[in-house]
């Protein structure tokens, strides 16, 4: 399968913002582990900021767009130095995309990623995909990663896309309110009830919500894409995920 994987700044990062080093280092030795398979596998990757504000020892995430310019450019080096150095312990390539609200607007150059990301492919690398938080404004924001990662699994005509976060998937309730809240497992269509289901973002680290996820799922459902939301605590559901097991939540694709 051709699977594209986000991966939330809250499974990269303890809340200090530092990086999480057993459950990252799990987390490639899964995804090496499912490429020796024989999956094509697109990485979105957030955390350059939440790695920017730890490296620099900030006690919080900055609210000022030079700030958060800035922890994205320190960030982001960590974050690819960490990515190519455990990869390459199991002899797998990474290639950095960094894309702007531009870069899928204009024809031109959305044609000059599709070209790029499908001969990355082609090569065998594994493309780590984010935001270019350095650069991007109000203006040429895509706006958070579960949206970049729906773009790109319907790019690259994916088979599944997978969002890793802090939330085991979709409730009936909020379960920190409601202990009678029920994960529900399967949703095969986006109502306007399941939408209203939708809160706000957990951890102080990143900026995507529930509603972030849902946009992204009727995305890609529309494509014809199946799409899971589910905790990425443990990097080894993903296992359980792609051999189709009742893990987290999933947004069944209109076939």
């Amino acid at each position: 399968m051709r699977i594209v994987i986000k991966i939330g700044t809250s499974t990269l990062a303890h809340q200090t913002g530092n990086l999480n080093i057993r459950r990252v280092e799990q987390l490639c030795k899964v995804l090496s582990d499912l490429k020796n398979y024989g999956h094509e596998l697109v990485l979105v990757s957030s955390g350059a900021i939440g790695m920017g504000v730890g490296k620099l020892g900030l006690r919080e995430r900055p609210s000022d767009m030079p700030s958060k310019q800035a922890a994205a450019a320190i960030g982001q080096c960590e974050l690819m130095y960490t990515y190519d150095k455990l990869f390459s312990e199991y002899h797998h390539n990474v290639a950095q995309i960094l894309l702007t609200g531009s870069d899928i607007q204009d024809a031109q150059r959305r044609d000059n990623f599709h070209n790029t990301l499908f001969r990355l492919l082609d090569f065998g690398a594994i493309p780590i995909i984010n935001e270019n938080d350095t650069i991007a404004t109000e203006e040429i924001v895509i706006g958070d990663n579960d949206t970049l990662a729906a773009i790109v699994a319907e790019s690259v005509n994916a088979d599944l896309l997978i969002l890793l976060s802090d939330i085991d998937g979709l409730y009936t309730a909020d379960p920190k309110e409601d202990c009678s809240a029920a994960l529900i497992h399967t949703v095969t269509e986006i109502t306007p009830e399941i939408l209203a289901l939708a809160g706000g973002s957990i951890s102080g680290l990143g900026t995507g919500g529930m509603t972030t996820k849902l946009h992204a799922a009727q995305t890609v459902n529309a494509a014809g894409i199946d799409m899971v939301i589910a905790n990425g605590s443990d990097p080894d559901i993903l296992y359980s995920i792609v051999a189709g097991e009742n893990i987290g939540t999933r947004f069944v694709g209109r076939h």
